[in-house]
């Protein structure tokens, strides 16, 4: 399950008018708890091979619907159109709603996806199941945007951020160099290469920083060999590194190691790291694109540019660096009031009870 849901079952436990139950598909026997909260219920239901992407679902669509006639839910709440879940939700036969995490339509015409690739069946299962929804959770105005044409009703709901990123900081003496870091997979998307090679940029300009990169990095892809062949120059000449993967825990204790962040996708539906380094009150740099712009917007600390205008980019960092890296102070107030998972939560049982009314 994504971040941005257990959070959401975070807040939601809160709330003990509330009961939930989450219904997973699995190809194989899982172990795990079948009540992680008071009020909350998770099930799992296996699916064989032939009822996944291949079937078009068909398989996990039944499943889940067979179960929901156990639970008796009052409504459904698909979480993403990537996979199985809106199509689950639209054909439960209960009143439901869907939550946009990554917009698959948008996401296939920039990647121009191939006829039956993932992408392009995501996009087709996203473009039928929308307008056969009570209506879509968006995360983002630009979500928003890209789907009020197709959705019945539509709702800008941010995703929350985990609560462990409103914990106190970690009293971390603050590092020399400072630390700036760059979180998500390895991809074109997320241009870890253009900010790597902005990061030498820099250290010729003699200034001093250590970029850390986190996250997957397949090397088998033309982009990810391209980056270990960079980011292992850019260790050698001492000015970045390649960190890896980290849990939730070891990802907040990075945060607070560290001064600042760069984040610059060209397309991003929300951009939960963000919020997350903010929630730590890191500076943040990123492009001015997707829900960035939603959570900069108001934010101490926050600066955006146009995406692919590296240049600028560059500049922003650089003057940040030569005039002392200052962190903000009230960021983390600022995300806590906007994306706190009980804030975040409790918008959407107002929302579920404006449906459930509605259908009486």
């Amino acid at each position: 399950m994504g971040t941005a849901p257990l959070a959401l079952l975070e807040g939601l436990a809160a709330f003990s008018q509330c009961e939930v139950h989450v219904v997973s598909c699995v190809q194989q026997p899982v172990r795990s708890p079948e009540k992680p909260a008071e009020s909350i219920y998770y099930h799992s239901v296996i699916v064989p091979k032939w009822g996944w992407m291949r079937g078009a679902y068909i398989g996990c669509v039944r499943a889940v619907r067979k179960k929901l006639r156990e639970i008796k839910p009052d409504l459904v709440h698909g979480q993403g159109t990537e996979r199985y879940c809106a199509s689950a939700a639209v054909y439960s036969g209960l009143p439901n709603v869907l939550t946009i995490h990554g917009n698959m339509r948008e996401l296939a015409r920039i990647n121009q996806a191939r006829p039956f690739s993932f992408h392009w069946l995501a996009a087709c299962l996203e473009r039928f199941t929308l307008p056969r929804s009570r209506g879509v959770f968006c995360n983002s105005h630009y979500t928003q945007g890209l789907v009020k044409g197709l959705a019945a009703a539509t709702w800008l709901v941010p995703n929350p951020v985990r609560g462990m990123f409103f914990s106190p900081a970690t009293a971390i003496p603050p590092s020399l160099p400072p630390i700036l870091l760059n979180i998500g997979v390895i991809s074109p998307r997320k241009s870890q290469i253009e900010i790597l090679e902005l990061a030498a940029r820099l250290h010729q300009r003699q200034v001093k920083f250590q970029f850390h990169f986190l996250g997957p990095l397949d090397e088998g892809t033309p982009y990810g060999a391209r980056f270990r062949q960079q980011i292992n120059q850019a260790e050698r000449e001492g000015f970045a590194r390649y960190i890896g993967m980290k849990n939730a825990n070891d990802l907040v204790a990075c945060m607070d190691a560290a001064a600042g962040m760069v984040h610059a996708p060209y397309e991003e539906a929300f951009g939960l790291v963000a919020a997350e380094g903010l929630a730590r009150n890191l500076k943040f740099f990123g492009a001015r694109v997707g829900g960035l712009v939603d959570i900069a917007t108001g934010t101490e600390g926050a600066e955006l540019f146009e995406p692919g205008d590296m240049a600028a980019l560059e500049e922003g960092v650089f003057k940040w660096l030569s005039s002392g890296y200052v962190k903000p102070t009230q960021a983390a107030r600022q995300i806590r009031e906007r994306y706190h998972p009980e804030v975040v939560a409790r918008r959407h049982l107002e929302i579920y009870r404006e449906i459930l009314g509605h259908e009486k």
